[in-house]
């Protein structure tokens, strides 16, 4: 194969077409996706691998799948694209402007807001975030009082109806290095008595016969954090709070599986509704994209155990947040 020399850059059009092919699986659906035919498409990807110096697609029946090299130029193609966009955007005078308002529970923030956010601060640098961190049932207010433009919330009930773009199971989770879970009289860090998750981790404790004394009540997620990681209290957590140092507690330890967790975007009434529009998408193709670093990577289970265990986690009704 001819190599091109090192001091030639890289065509974005041909990275665009390779991306289209990864995504779809086909040359030919891929040059429907970037309006070309596919003769012209399989030039653009043979010049591609000249430029590169490697073979990044095989065949596998009909299907193109990705080579290592192939895979490996992947997440260089999408920070490129990446790149490109954002670069565009920052030189464009009919892009979004204004301040919009965005409130989301703290565990979320903490998780979520950084890529969330960061992505579309650089996209879009012509708009102005302010960022509120409360519970959801206070969001929620805030949306109904027209204080908060968007909140990423939980969604609980009918009256409080969210868009919903994640689920994540609602665990009982404890510390690596302490047996708190293991006390005749369980300790539990949990939200305050409103709380739907704190009611649905007694109720189960409740009809268990399993006695328990709530140690901690707080609507942070740091509090009841801070106390699970000091071996004080087991608490419940959404997949996205958890952090190294955790262990998630379940039926070997006498634990029953709790409801799922839904992730909703609450609207709100704004004169900027294009800028929220754009930021839903925005957070919803995120959620959708953000991989959690749960009970595989943070607590050190396999990946065929993680596998077995998301499997027996039941879709059910989802609650309120604990704080």
């Amino acid at each position: 194969m001819m190599v091109v020399s090192m001091a030639s850059p890289l065509d974005l059009d041909q990275i665009h077409t390779f991306l289209a092919i990864a995504d779809t699986g086909s040359f030919t659906r891929a040059a429907e996706e970037v309006h070309r035919t596919q003769s012209a498409v399989s030039m653009q990807m043979r010049r591609l691998e000249e430029r590169i110096g490697k073979s990044l697609f095989a065949k596998d029946g009909r299907v193109n799948r990705l080579t290592e090299d192939g895979e490996r130029l992947l997440a260089y193609a999408r920070r490129l694209v990446k790149l490109s966009h954002e670069t565009l955007a920052a030189f464009d005078d009919s892009s979004l402007e204004g301040q919009i308002r965005i409130g989301m529970p703290d565990d979320y923030a903490d998780r979520f807001l950084p890529e969330i956010m960061g992505r579309f601060v650089r996209t879009n640098p012509r708009v102005e975030l302010s960022v509120i961190c409360e519970p959801t049932s206070n969001l929620t207010d805030l949306i109904r009082r027209g204080k908060l433009d968007i909140a990423l919330v939980t969604q609980c009930d009918e009256a409080r109806s969210s868009e919903v773009v994640r689920r994540e199971p609602l665990l009982w989770v404890g510390s690596t290095s302490h047996m708190a879970h293991e006390e005749a009289i369980l300790p539990l860090a949990v939200g305050r008595a409103s709380c739907a998750w704190r009611r649905a981790a007694t109720e189960v404790l409740t009809a268990q016969g399993r006695e328990y004394k709530i140690l901690f009540t707080s609507w942070s997620a740091q509090v009841v954090i801070a106390a699970v990681l000091a071996g004080l209290a087991i608490s419940v957590l959404p997949e996205c709070a958890l952090r190294p140092g955790m262990r998630v507690l379940g039926e070997a330890e006498g634990f029953v599986t709790l409801p799922d967790v839904q992730i909703g975007i609450m609207r709100g009434h704004t004169m900027r509704p294009e800028i929220v529009n754009a930021i839903a998408r925005h957070i919803a193709d995120s959620l959708d994209n953000i991989s959690v670093p749960a009970a595989d990577a943070v607590l050190g289970f396999d990946s065929e155990t993680s596998a077995l265990a998301r499997a027996k986690w039941p879709r059910q009704k989802a609650l309120e947040p604990s704080w």
